[in-house]
């Protein structure tokens, strides 16, 4: 087991959908089920903050049956989905809509972030905070057009609102000028290496550094999503406990594996935004996240079709998926000595609990419920067309084998995925949140 920052031997009794007893001495009681996981890893659950399922309105993308599906397979049992979908999230009737779409079909546990615009400050007022994971700011604009750009909404935003918020931080103005002096110069057939020139550093340092301004100002729990260089981590404070924290930051998988020499060879398929920068900037993000100035690790899963990202760079979509391969690349990191599994489980699983104050998730304890994942460290595991559980059948990772194998993952109790093979008789539950 890898849990609260130990590796050691242990057995597990699950009953009903909570874990009922551990022991490190063996469990010797009747059980309708028992699996030899003698040589194997048993993960918390991962809790993925930031995903785009898709659902409603971009379905051709994915939706969340096919990727909460993807997920699970990848070691993920919960998630929080963003708002920027087709209507955006931005009521209470219409976030309760996602919810009640997620009740139907999600094999994982879910939340949902409710959306902002520069009008809906009464809307956001309503949120139950114990319902609901949060709220999603995107003070740079992202796929959709739920832009925030006026100061005195931001102001109000950050002011009144009560339970967390979550941004998307680049300059939106900064970009715009970047990619015009970007076309003035080299045309508009450009390529995507100049993604990281058009949405550099500056632009994501300015928008960070006033989100946090604004928070400090109004005492507002900031959550910055996605950290993309090592120039924003200055913002950040690495000497409290995460519990004390109003200010927090995350790094996503790809801005840990990927850098600007990718490009050559993964054009628009490793478009996302922020931008995959230098290796410099992932070298000292995967650092951040080792020594506690990032807090937790996400996705950032964001689907689009082959034929999207086929277009060239100026008309191709920014975002991919990750869902199924995230922890396989964790853990090939973990297996290239660049990280630990403990801290990956801290920051996949514990942090993210503790930051959402999630209500009994994100650990292997007794009465909490059984998140579960397992992992081979011993098996490797090659990404191609025919594995790929994503609705638009495409990876950044395709072509990559990772020396570590997924092999079972129970959400609520239920062994949901087993080898290859899904069981759909129960779904994910609403995570529930402790404030």
């Amino acid at each position: 087991m890898v849990n609260e920052g130990e590796i050691y031997h242990a057995d597990v009794y699950i009953k009903g959908a909570f874990i009922e007893k551990i022991e490190r001495q063996g469990i010797a009681m009747p059980a309708d089920l028992v699996i030899d996981a003698q040589g194997k890893y048993l993960l918390p659950g991962l809790i993925d903050d930031q995903v785009h399922f898709r659902e409603p309105g971009l379905t051709h993308k994915g939706e969340i049956y096919t990727e909460a599906k993807a997920a699970v397979a990848g070691g993920i049992t919960s998630y929080m989905e963003m708002p920027n979908t087709s209507p955006s999230a931005t009521t209470v009737e219409l976030l309760e809509e996602k919810y009640q779409r997620a009740s139907q079909c999600s094999l994982a546990n879910y939340s949902f972030f409710m959306g902002t615009t520069n009008h809906n400050l009464g809307e956001l007022l309503k949120i139950n905070p114990s319902e609901v994971c949060g709220v999603k700011i995107f003070m740079g604009s992202s796929t959709g057009d739920m832009l925030v750009d006026d100061p005195e909404a931001l102001e109000q935003i950050f002011a009144q609102v009560k339970t967390l918020i979550a941004t998307h931080c680049e300059s939106d103005p900064m970009v715009k000028q970047n990619q015009a002096d970007t076309i003035a110069q080299f045309g508009e057939d450009i390529d995507a290496s100049y993604h990281p020139i058009i949405r550099d550093a500056e632009a994501c340092y300015a928008s960070s550094a006033f989100a946090v301004d604004l928070a400090r100002k109004h005492g507002t729990r900031l959550h910055i999503l996605h950290i993309s260089t090592a120039k924003e981590l200055s913002l950040f404070d690495n000497t409290l406990p995460l519990v004390q924290k109003k200010i927090t930051a995350e790094a996503c998988v790809h801005h840990l594996w990927f850098s600007d020499a990718d490009y050559a060879t993964k054009g628009n398929w490793i478009k996302w935004n922020p931008a995959v920068k230098k290796a410099s900037d992932r070298d000292a993000i995967l650092q951040a996240v080792i020594d506690n100035t990032i807090d937790v690790i996400a996705t950032d899963h964001a689907p689009h079709t082959i034929a999207e990202k086929s277009n060239k760079y100026l008309k191709a979509p920014s975002g991919g998926p990750l869902v199924q391969h995230s922890l396989n690349a964790l853990l090939q990191l973990h297996q290239a000595g660049k990280i630990s599994l403990e801290k990956i489980v801290e920051k996949a699983c514990h942090n993210v609990a503790i930051l959402f104050e999630i209500d009994r998730r994100g650990y292997i304890r007794e009465g909490f419920y059984a998140d579960l994942v397992l992992v081979d460290l011993n098996q490797s595991y090659t990404v191609n067309k025919e594995n790929i559980l994503y609705k638009c059948q495409w990876s950044p990772f395709e072509g990559q084998t990772f020396d570590n194998r997924i092999l079972k993952t129970f959400v609520n109790g239920n062994l949901v995925y087993n080898e290859g093979e899904f069981d759909e008789s129960s779904l994910g539950m609403r995570m529930r949140f402790n404030r």
